[in-house]
Protein backbone atom coordinates (compact mmCIF):
# COMPACT_ATOMS: atom_id res chain seq x y z
CA UNK A 1 0.00 0.00 0.00
CA UNK A 2 1.22 3.45 -0.99
CA UNK A 3 1.96 6.16 1.30
CA UNK A 4 -1.09 7.93 2.82
CA UNK A 5 -0.77 11.46 0.65
CA UNK A 6 -1.55 14.03 3.91
CA UNK A 7 -1.28 16.40 0.90
CA UNK A 8 -4.33 15.57 -1.07
CA UNK A 9 -6.63 15.33 1.67
CA UNK A 10 -5.73 18.73 3.46
CA UNK A 11 -6.43 20.45 -0.27
CA UNK A 12 -9.70 18.54 -0.67
CA UNK A 13 -10.81 19.88 3.17
CA UNK A 14 -9.39 23.37 2.03
CA UNK A 15 -11.76 23.24 -0.65
CA UNK A 16 -15.16 22.22 1.41
CA UNK A 17 -13.98 24.60 3.73
CA UNK A 18 -14.18 27.68 1.05
CA UNK A 19 -17.41 26.14 0.00
CA UNK A 20 -18.76 26.08 3.33
CA UNK A 21 -17.41 30.31 4.04
CA UNK A 22 -19.13 30.98 0.61
CA UNK A 23 -22.67 29.26 1.24
CA UNK A 24 -22.23 30.96 4.55
CA UNK A 25 -22.32 34.58 2.26
CA UNK A 26 -25.53 33.56 1.42
CA UNK A 27 -26.40 34.20 4.95
CA UNK A 28 -24.59 36.95 5.47
CA UNK A 29 -26.68 38.40 2.62
CA UNK A 30 -29.79 37.35 4.40
CA UNK A 31 -28.89 39.58 7.35
CA UNK A 32 -28.30 42.67 5.17
CA UNK A 33 -31.59 42.40 3.93
CA UNK A 34 -33.74 41.71 7.13
CA UNK A 35 -31.17 43.94 9.21
CA UNK A 36 -31.27 41.37 11.92
CA UNK A 37 -28.41 43.01 13.82
CA UNK A 38 -26.36 39.56 12.97
CA UNK A 39 -24.11 41.26 9.72
CA UNK A 40 -21.02 41.58 11.76
CA UNK A 41 -20.77 38.22 13.43
CA UNK A 42 -22.33 36.44 10.16
CA UNK A 43 -20.14 38.16 7.88
CA UNK A 44 -17.01 37.29 10.37
CA UNK A 45 -17.44 33.72 10.47
CA UNK A 46 -17.39 33.71 6.73
CA UNK A 47 -14.39 35.92 6.21
CA UNK A 48 -12.58 33.49 8.72
CA UNK A 49 -14.24 29.74 6.71
CA UNK A 50 -12.93 31.40 3.21
CA UNK A 51 -9.48 32.30 4.63
CA UNK A 52 -8.59 29.55 6.43
CA UNK A 53 -9.80 27.41 3.39
CA UNK A 54 -8.10 29.20 0.66
CA UNK A 55 -5.00 29.05 2.70
CA UNK A 56 -4.84 25.28 2.95
CA UNK A 57 -5.80 24.89 -1.02
CA UNK A 58 -2.60 27.36 -1.77
CA UNK A 59 -0.04 26.09 0.62
CA UNK A 60 -1.24 22.34 -0.62
CA UNK A 61 -1.56 23.53 -3.89
CA UNK A 62 0.52 20.74 -7.18
CA UNK A 63 1.87 20.62 -9.92
CA UNK A 64 0.85 16.95 -10.00
CA UNK A 65 -2.73 15.65 -10.35
CA UNK A 66 -2.62 12.51 -7.52
CA UNK A 67 -5.43 10.33 -7.84
CA UNK A 68 -7.69 9.55 -4.18
CA UNK A 69 -7.22 5.94 -3.33
CA UNK A 70 -9.46 4.79 -0.69
CA UNK A 71 -7.35 5.38 2.00
CA UNK A 72 -7.52 9.12 1.94
CA UNK A 73 -11.41 9.00 0.59
CA UNK A 74 -12.57 7.22 3.78
CA UNK A 75 -10.14 9.60 6.03
CA UNK A 76 -11.62 13.13 3.79
CA UNK A 77 -15.22 12.13 3.99
CA UNK A 78 -14.91 11.77 8.22
CA UNK A 79 -12.54 14.62 8.27
CA UNK A 80 -14.70 17.00 5.89
CA UNK A 81 -17.92 16.70 8.07
CA UNK A 82 -16.12 17.48 11.51
CA UNK A 83 -14.11 20.11 9.68
CA UNK A 84 -17.50 21.33 8.29
CA UNK A 85 -19.07 21.35 11.34
CA UNK A 86 -16.03 22.87 13.08
CA UNK A 87 -16.29 25.84 10.91
CA UNK A 88 -20.10 26.08 10.54
CA UNK A 89 -20.74 26.59 14.11
CA UNK A 90 -18.99 29.99 14.26
CA UNK A 91 -21.91 31.29 12.91
CA UNK A 92 -23.83 30.34 16.39
CA UNK A 93 -20.84 31.22 18.37
CA UNK A 94 -20.06 34.92 17.20
CA UNK A 95 -23.71 35.38 17.41
CA UNK A 96 -24.09 34.10 20.83
CA UNK A 97 -27.14 32.07 19.93
CA UNK A 98 -25.44 29.35 21.66
CA UNK A 99 -23.36 29.58 24.62
CA UNK A 100 -21.27 26.79 24.35
CA UNK A 101 -19.01 24.39 22.29
CA UNK A 102 -20.50 21.62 22.69
CA UNK A 103 -24.06 22.87 22.15
CA UNK A 104 -22.84 24.82 18.93
CA UNK A 105 -20.89 21.76 17.44
CA UNK A 106 -24.58 19.41 18.02
CA UNK A 107 -26.56 22.20 16.12
CA UNK A 108 -24.67 22.12 13.48
CA UNK A 109 -23.60 18.62 12.89
CA UNK A 110 -27.20 18.01 13.83
CA UNK A 111 -27.55 20.19 10.61
CA UNK A 112 -24.91 18.74 8.31
CA UNK A 113 -26.03 14.89 8.73
CA UNK A 114 -29.99 16.07 8.22
CA UNK A 115 -30.87 14.60 11.23
CA UNK A 116 -32.90 17.77 13.00
CA UNK A 117 -32.50 17.81 16.59
CA UNK A 118 -31.75 20.84 18.44
CA UNK A 119 -30.92 22.53 21.42
CA UNK A 120 -32.36 25.74 20.59
CA UNK A 121 -35.62 26.36 22.86
CA UNK A 122 -36.98 29.72 21.25
CA UNK A 123 -36.30 29.56 17.19
CA UNK A 124 -38.82 33.18 16.82
CA UNK A 125 -35.95 34.99 18.69
CA UNK A 126 -33.50 34.69 16.81
CA UNK A 127 -31.92 36.61 13.84
CA UNK A 128 -33.36 35.69 10.78
CA UNK A 129 -29.61 34.82 9.02
CA UNK A 130 -29.12 31.95 11.89
CA UNK A 131 -32.55 30.49 10.68
CA UNK A 132 -31.32 30.55 7.51
CA UNK A 133 -27.68 29.33 8.25
CA UNK A 134 -29.67 26.59 10.12
CA UNK A 135 -31.50 25.79 7.19
CA UNK A 136 -28.68 25.76 4.72
CA UNK A 137 -26.46 23.19 6.98
CA UNK A 138 -29.39 20.59 5.96
CA UNK A 139 -29.61 21.83 2.37
CA UNK A 140 -25.68 21.04 1.83
CA UNK A 141 -25.65 17.95 3.70
CA UNK A 142 -28.38 16.48 2.27
CA UNK A 143 -27.08 15.67 -1.12
CA UNK A 144 -23.65 15.63 0.62
CA UNK A 145 -20.89 18.05 0.95
CA UNK A 146 -18.50 15.32 -0.47
CA UNK A 147 -21.02 15.31 -3.72
CA UNK A 148 -20.84 19.37 -3.92
CA UNK A 149 -16.92 18.89 -4.01
CA UNK A 150 -16.61 16.06 -6.59
CA UNK A 151 -18.27 18.49 -8.93
CA UNK A 152 -15.63 20.35 -9.18
CA UNK A 153 -12.72 18.52 -8.89
CA UNK A 154 -12.08 18.42 -12.71
CA UNK A 155 -10.37 21.77 -11.84
CA UNK A 156 -8.02 20.56 -9.63
CA UNK A 157 -7.30 17.44 -11.92
CA UNK A 158 -7.94 14.87 -8.79
CA UNK A 159 -10.45 12.02 -9.83
CA UNK A 160 -13.39 11.45 -7.23
CA UNK A 161 -14.86 7.98 -7.99
CA UNK A 162 -13.29 6.93 -4.09
CA UNK A 163 -15.03 9.96 -2.43
CA UNK A 164 -18.32 9.25 -4.09
CA UNK A 165 -17.99 5.99 -2.78
CA UNK A 166 -17.35 6.56 0.54
CA UNK A 167 -20.15 8.92 1.00
CA UNK A 168 -22.47 6.73 -0.53
CA UNK A 169 -21.82 3.23 0.66
CA UNK A 170 -25.02 1.89 0.23
CA UNK A 171 -25.99 -1.50 -1.80
CA UNK A 172 -27.23 0.87 -4.67
CA UNK A 173 -24.39 1.76 -7.25
CA UNK A 174 -26.92 3.09 -9.82
CA UNK A 175 -25.25 5.86 -11.88
CA UNK A 176 -26.91 8.65 -14.24
CA UNK A 177 -23.80 9.15 -16.16
CA UNK A 178 -20.52 7.44 -16.44
CA UNK A 179 -18.61 10.14 -15.35
CA UNK A 180 -19.07 10.55 -11.66
CA UNK A 181 -18.56 14.71 -11.70
CA UNK A 182 -21.84 14.73 -14.45
CA UNK A 183 -23.25 12.25 -12.09
CA UNK A 184 -22.84 14.79 -9.01
CA UNK A 185 -24.36 17.98 -11.47
CA UNK A 186 -26.79 16.18 -12.36
CA UNK A 187 -27.76 15.06 -8.69
CA UNK A 188 -27.49 18.56 -7.70
CA UNK A 189 -29.02 20.16 -10.61
CA UNK A 190 -32.57 18.14 -9.94
CA UNK A 191 -31.98 19.23 -5.81
CA UNK A 192 -31.83 23.01 -6.78
CA UNK A 193 -34.92 22.36 -8.82
CA UNK A 194 -36.93 20.26 -6.56
CA UNK A 195 -35.87 23.46 -3.32
CA UNK A 196 -37.30 25.82 -5.68
CA UNK A 197 -40.56 24.16 -6.69
CA UNK A 198 -41.62 23.82 -3.06
CA UNK A 199 -40.33 27.31 -2.24
CA UNK A 200 -42.63 28.37 -4.96
CA UNK A 201 -45.56 26.33 -4.28
CA UNK A 202 -45.21 26.49 -0.07
CA UNK A 203 -45.17 30.52 -0.88
CA UNK A 204 -48.26 30.49 -2.90
CA UNK A 205 -49.94 28.55 -0.42
CA UNK A 206 -49.19 31.42 2.05
CA UNK A 207 -46.24 30.87 4.07
CA UNK A 208 -43.93 33.78 3.71
CA UNK A 209 -40.90 33.32 1.36
CA UNK A 210 -38.56 33.60 4.18
CA UNK A 211 -40.38 30.45 5.87
CA UNK A 212 -41.14 28.82 2.17
CA UNK A 213 -37.57 28.83 1.03
CA UNK A 214 -36.72 27.63 4.59
CA UNK A 215 -38.56 24.53 4.66
CA UNK A 216 -37.97 23.88 1.20
CA UNK A 217 -34.14 23.41 2.57
CA UNK A 218 -35.48 21.35 5.04
CA UNK A 219 -37.57 18.81 3.41
CA UNK A 220 -35.13 18.26 0.24
CA UNK A 221 -32.24 17.39 2.51
CA UNK A 222 -34.78 15.31 4.85
CA UNK A 223 -33.45 17.13 7.89
CA UNK A 224 -36.09 18.68 10.04
CA UNK A 225 -35.17 22.50 10.95
CA UNK A 226 -37.87 24.75 11.22
CA UNK A 227 -38.15 28.89 11.48
CA UNK A 228 -40.80 27.73 14.11
CA UNK A 229 -40.85 26.37 17.72
CA UNK A 230 -43.74 24.08 16.90
CA UNK A 231 -42.45 23.33 13.67
CA UNK A 232 -45.13 22.88 10.78
CA UNK A 233 -47.96 22.55 13.38
CA UNK A 234 -47.39 26.17 13.41
CA UNK A 235 -49.74 25.52 9.93
CA UNK A 236 -52.12 23.33 11.05
CA UNK A 237 -54.90 25.11 10.27
CA UNK A 238 -53.16 25.77 6.58
CA UNK A 239 -53.39 21.86 5.32
CA UNK A 240 -52.59 22.63 1.66
CA UNK A 241 -48.71 23.48 3.59
CA UNK A 242 -48.86 20.43 4.70
CA UNK A 243 -49.85 17.99 1.85
CA UNK A 244 -47.22 19.93 0.27
CA UNK A 245 -44.11 19.24 2.75
CA UNK A 246 -45.47 15.56 2.92
CA UNK A 247 -45.33 15.30 -1.20
CA UNK A 248 -41.92 16.92 -1.46
CA UNK A 249 -40.74 14.63 1.56
CA UNK A 250 -41.70 11.38 -0.21
CA UNK A 251 -39.95 12.53 -3.18
CA UNK A 252 -37.03 13.21 -0.91
CA UNK A 253 -36.77 9.73 0.40
CA UNK A 254 -37.11 8.27 -2.60
CA UNK A 255 -34.14 7.44 -4.83
CA UNK A 256 -32.70 10.53 -6.88
CA UNK A 257 -31.80 7.95 -9.95
CA UNK A 258 -35.45 7.18 -10.14
CA UNK A 259 -36.42 11.35 -10.12
CA UNK A 260 -34.09 11.71 -13.33
CA UNK A 261 -35.63 8.62 -14.78
CA UNK A 262 -38.90 10.62 -14.72
CA UNK A 263 -37.31 13.82 -16.31
CA UNK A 264 -36.17 11.64 -19.34
CA UNK A 265 -39.43 9.65 -19.97
CA UNK A 266 -38.13 5.93 -18.31
CA UNK A 267 -41.37 6.29 -16.42
CA UNK A 268 -41.75 2.19 -16.86
CA UNK A 269 -38.15 1.73 -14.66
CA UNK A 270 -40.06 3.24 -11.69
CA UNK A 271 -42.94 1.73 -11.73
CA UNK A 272 -40.95 -1.66 -12.24
CA UNK A 273 -38.38 -0.63 -9.01
CA UNK A 274 -39.05 -2.64 -6.25
CA UNK A 275 -37.37 -0.50 -3.80
CA UNK A 276 -39.73 2.77 -4.75
CA UNK A 277 -43.47 0.02 -4.22
CA UNK A 278 -42.32 -1.52 -1.16
CA UNK A 279 -41.39 2.99 0.30
CA UNK A 280 -44.54 3.53 -1.31
CA UNK A 281 -46.45 0.61 0.41
CA UNK A 282 -44.72 1.15 3.98
CA UNK A 283 -46.14 4.46 3.67
CA UNK A 284 -49.58 3.89 2.99
CA UNK A 285 -49.75 0.62 5.35
CA UNK A 286 -48.03 2.49 8.15
CA UNK A 287 -50.57 5.76 7.36
CA UNK A 288 -53.77 3.74 7.67
CA UNK A 289 -52.76 1.27 10.55
CA UNK A 290 -51.95 5.10 12.89
CA UNK A 291 -54.97 6.64 11.32
CA UNK A 292 -57.12 3.51 12.70
CA UNK A 293 -55.55 3.37 15.75
CA UNK A 294 -56.47 7.55 16.44
CA UNK A 295 -60.02 6.92 14.80
CA UNK A 296 -60.84 4.36 17.04
CA UNK A 297 -58.83 5.88 20.74
CA UNK A 298 -61.41 8.88 19.66
CA UNK A 299 -58.26 11.55 19.79
CA UNK A 300 -59.60 14.97 17.84
CA UNK A 301 -56.65 16.89 16.66
CA UNK A 302 -58.72 19.70 15.61
CA UNK A 303 -60.51 21.51 12.35
CA UNK A 304 -59.40 20.09 8.57
CA UNK A 305 -60.34 21.33 5.54
CA UNK A 306 -63.67 22.88 5.29
CA UNK A 307 -66.17 20.10 4.95
CA UNK A 308 -68.86 19.19 7.30
CA UNK A 309 -67.56 18.08 11.15
CA UNK A 310 -67.08 14.51 10.26
CA UNK A 311 -65.27 14.73 7.56
CA UNK A 312 -63.34 17.78 8.47
CA UNK A 313 -61.99 15.34 11.63
CA UNK A 314 -61.70 12.59 9.52
CA UNK A 315 -59.20 14.39 7.27
CA UNK A 316 -57.49 16.04 10.00
CA UNK A 317 -56.72 12.26 11.43
CA UNK A 318 -55.40 10.97 7.84
CA UNK A 319 -53.22 14.42 7.50
CA UNK A 320 -51.52 14.35 11.03
CA UNK A 321 -51.05 10.17 10.45
CA UNK A 322 -49.94 10.47 6.96
CA UNK A 323 -47.44 13.97 7.73
CA UNK A 324 -45.94 11.93 10.88
CA UNK A 325 -45.17 8.48 9.37
CA UNK A 326 -43.99 9.98 5.89
CA UNK A 327 -41.40 12.32 8.33
CA UNK A 328 -40.06 9.59 10.04
CA UNK A 329 -39.74 7.02 7.47
CA UNK A 330 -37.91 10.03 5.25
CA UNK A 331 -36.01 10.96 8.65
CA UNK A 332 -37.34 14.60 7.90
CA UNK A 333 -38.39 14.87 11.72
CA UNK A 334 -40.36 17.63 10.93
CA UNK A 335 -43.82 17.29 13.60
CA UNK A 336 -47.58 18.46 13.00
CA UNK A 337 -48.65 16.22 16.22
CA UNK A 338 -46.89 14.17 18.71
CA UNK A 339 -48.54 10.87 17.90
CA UNK A 340 -46.90 8.73 20.88
CA UNK A 341 -48.62 10.71 23.27
CA UNK A 342 -51.80 9.24 21.81
CA UNK A 343 -51.37 5.84 23.05
CA UNK A 344 -48.62 3.17 23.49
CA UNK A 345 -49.44 0.77 20.44
CA UNK A 346 -48.31 4.71 18.21
CA UNK A 347 -45.41 4.89 20.12
CA UNK A 348 -44.07 1.08 19.21
CA UNK A 349 -45.19 2.06 15.58
CA UNK A 350 -42.83 5.46 15.47
CA UNK A 351 -40.33 3.86 17.24
CA UNK A 352 -40.19 0.92 14.94
CA UNK A 353 -40.21 3.23 11.88
CA UNK A 354 -37.00 4.83 13.08
CA UNK A 355 -35.36 2.02 11.97
CA UNK A 356 -36.80 1.88 8.04
CA UNK A 357 -35.20 4.88 6.87
CA UNK A 358 -36.02 6.00 3.11
CA UNK A 359 -34.35 4.66 -0.53
CA UNK A 360 -31.28 4.40 -1.34
CA UNK A 361 -29.64 7.10 -3.25
CA UNK A 362 -32.04 9.73 -1.41
CA UNK A 363 -31.49 12.24 0.94
CA UNK A 364 -33.15 10.00 3.74
CA UNK A 365 -30.92 8.64 6.55
CA UNK A 366 -31.63 5.40 8.54
CA UNK A 367 -30.84 1.34 7.29
CA UNK A 368 -32.76 2.01 3.76
CA UNK A 369 -35.70 0.59 2.21
CA UNK A 370 -33.25 -1.98 0.00
CA UNK A 371 -30.77 -3.86 2.91
CA UNK A 372 -34.63 -4.60 4.53
CA UNK A 373 -36.08 -6.03 1.43
CA UNK A 374 -32.61 -7.75 0.59
CA UNK A 375 -32.53 -9.30 4.30
CA UNK A 376 -36.21 -10.29 3.58
CA UNK A 377 -35.66 -11.88 0.05
CA UNK A 378 -32.63 -13.73 1.60
CA UNK A 379 -34.26 -14.79 4.64
CA UNK A 380 -36.98 -16.56 2.65
CA UNK A 381 -34.81 -17.87 0.30
CA UNK A 382 -33.24 -19.63 3.63
CA UNK A 383 -36.24 -21.98 3.98
CA UNK A 384 -35.98 -22.67 0.17
CA UNK A 385 -32.57 -24.20 0.74
CA UNK A 386 -33.66 -25.77 3.86
CA UNK A 387 -35.76 -28.03 1.89
CA UNK A 388 -33.56 -28.04 -1.39
CA UNK A 389 -30.00 -27.83 -0.09
CA UNK A 390 -28.64 -28.58 -3.53
CA UNK A 391 -29.98 -26.44 -5.21
CA UNK A 392 -28.53 -23.00 -6.71
CA UNK A 393 -31.02 -20.21 -5.01
CA UNK A 394 -29.64 -16.71 -5.55
CA UNK A 395 -31.34 -13.67 -4.26
CA UNK A 396 -32.97 -11.27 -6.83
CA UNK A 397 -33.43 -8.11 -6.75
CA UNK A 398 -35.78 -6.11 -9.85
CA UNK A 399 -34.91 -9.29 -11.69
CA UNK A 400 -31.25 -9.29 -11.12
CA UNK A 401 -29.31 -11.78 -9.59
CA UNK A 402 -27.71 -9.87 -6.39
CA UNK A 403 -24.09 -10.98 -5.61
CA UNK A 404 -23.68 -12.72 -2.10
CA UNK A 405 -20.71 -9.81 -1.13
CA UNK A 406 -23.68 -7.64 -1.25
CA UNK A 407 -26.10 -9.60 0.61
CA UNK A 408 -23.46 -10.14 2.99
CA UNK A 409 -22.39 -6.70 3.46
CA UNK A 410 -26.24 -6.11 3.73
CA UNK A 411 -26.41 -8.74 6.57
CA UNK A 412 -23.17 -7.04 8.55
CA UNK A 413 -24.71 -3.70 7.83
CA UNK A 414 -27.49 -4.45 9.90
CA UNK A 415 -25.66 -6.32 12.60
CA UNK A 416 -23.57 -3.18 13.36
CA UNK A 417 -26.61 -1.04 13.19
CA UNK A 418 -28.22 -3.00 15.73
CA UNK A 419 -25.11 -3.16 17.74
CA UNK A 420 -24.55 0.32 17.31
CA UNK A 421 -28.40 1.22 18.36
CA UNK A 422 -27.59 -1.03 22.11
CA UNK A 423 -24.50 0.59 22.73
CA UNK A 424 -25.70 4.16 21.93
CA UNK A 425 -28.66 3.44 24.21
CA UNK A 426 -26.12 1.97 26.90
CA UNK A 427 -24.34 5.07 26.72
CA UNK A 428 -26.99 7.68 26.90
CA UNK A 429 -28.46 5.65 30.23
CA UNK A 430 -25.05 5.71 32.07
CA UNK A 431 -25.79 9.35 31.41
CA UNK A 432 -29.06 8.75 33.41
CA UNK A 433 -31.64 9.17 30.78
CA UNK A 434 -34.21 6.79 31.58
CA UNK A 435 -35.53 3.86 29.57
CA UNK A 436 -37.71 5.12 26.79
CA UNK A 437 -35.54 8.32 26.24
CA UNK A 438 -32.50 6.39 26.23
CA UNK A 439 -33.60 4.32 23.18
CA UNK A 440 -35.63 7.01 21.46
CA UNK A 441 -32.50 9.15 21.36
CA UNK A 442 -30.38 6.32 20.12
CA UNK A 443 -32.65 5.25 17.24
CA UNK A 444 -33.08 9.18 16.84
CA UNK A 445 -29.47 10.17 16.26
CA UNK A 446 -28.09 7.24 14.84
CA UNK A 447 -31.12 6.85 12.16
CA UNK A 448 -30.69 10.41 11.54
CA UNK A 449 -34.52 11.17 12.56
CA UNK A 450 -34.43 14.45 14.77
CA UNK A 451 -37.59 13.93 17.30
CA UNK A 452 -37.07 11.20 19.72
CA UNK A 453 -38.97 9.80 22.39
CA UNK A 454 -39.38 10.45 26.40
CA UNK A 455 -38.27 13.43 27.20
CA UNK A 456 -36.56 14.23 23.95
CA UNK A 457 -40.02 13.68 22.24
CA UNK A 458 -41.61 16.24 19.29
CA UNK A 459 -42.58 18.56 21.71
CA UNK A 460 -39.02 19.29 23.20
CA UNK A 461 -35.25 19.73 22.23
CA UNK A 462 -32.31 18.62 23.19
CA UNK A 463 -31.66 21.32 25.78
CA UNK A 464 -31.84 18.72 28.57
CA UNK A 465 -28.82 16.91 27.33
CA UNK A 466 -25.60 16.94 29.24
CA UNK A 467 -22.62 17.80 27.87
CA UNK A 468 -21.06 14.31 26.95
CA UNK A 469 -24.83 13.49 26.06
CA UNK A 470 -24.37 15.72 23.18
CA UNK A 471 -20.79 14.90 22.32
CA UNK A 472 -22.49 11.26 22.30
CA UNK A 473 -24.98 12.19 20.12
CA UNK A 474 -22.98 14.03 17.86
CA UNK A 475 -21.11 10.85 17.39
CA UNK A 476 -23.99 8.96 16.59
CA UNK A 477 -25.38 11.34 13.98
CA UNK A 478 -21.93 11.29 11.86
CA UNK A 479 -22.10 7.49 12.17
CA UNK A 480 -25.67 7.23 11.22
CA UNK A 481 -25.14 9.42 8.17
CA UNK A 482 -21.94 7.85 6.63
CA UNK A 483 -23.44 4.75 6.98
CA UNK A 484 -21.26 2.86 9.61
CA UNK A 485 -18.44 1.66 7.48
CA UNK A 486 -16.95 4.94 6.45
CA UNK A 487 -16.49 6.03 10.27
CA UNK A 488 -15.65 2.84 12.08
CA UNK A 489 -12.73 1.81 9.48
CA UNK A 490 -11.03 4.51 10.69
CA UNK A 491 -10.75 2.77 14.19
CA UNK A 492 -9.54 -0.67 12.56
CA UNK A 493 -5.98 -1.54 12.78
CA UNK A 494 -5.72 -2.51 9.08
CA UNK A 495 -6.88 0.52 7.93
CA UNK A 496 -3.70 2.20 8.97
CA UNK A 497 -1.29 -0.62 8.37
CA UNK A 498 0.86 -0.07 5.35
CA UNK A 499 1.91 -3.22 3.35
Amino acid sequence: MRKFNLKVVLQLLGVLLVFNGSLMLFAVLVSILTNDGAIFPMALASFLVLVIGGMLMLLTRSEEAPQIQKREGYFIVVFGWIAMTLTGMLPFLFTKTLPSVSAAFFETLSGYTTTGASVIQDLEILPESILFWRSMTHWIGGMGIIVLAIAILPLLGIGGMQLFSAEAPGPNSDKLHPRITDTAKRLWLIYLGYTLAETLLLHLAGMSLFDAINHAMSTLSTGGFSTKNSSVAYWNDAPLIQYIIIFFMIIAGTNFVLSYFAFTGKVQAILKDQEFKTYLGFIIGFTLVAAAVIFISGHVFGPGFEHPQVLGKLESIFRHSFFQVVAIITTTGFVTANLATILPILTLILFGLMFLGGSAGSTAGGVKIVRHLLMIKSGFLEFKRAFHPNAIIQTRYNNKIVNDAIVYNVLGFFILYMLSFIIGSLGFALLGLDFESSLGVAASTLGNVGPALGSFGPDSTYAAMPTLGLWWSSFLMLLGRLELFTVLILFTPFYWKRR
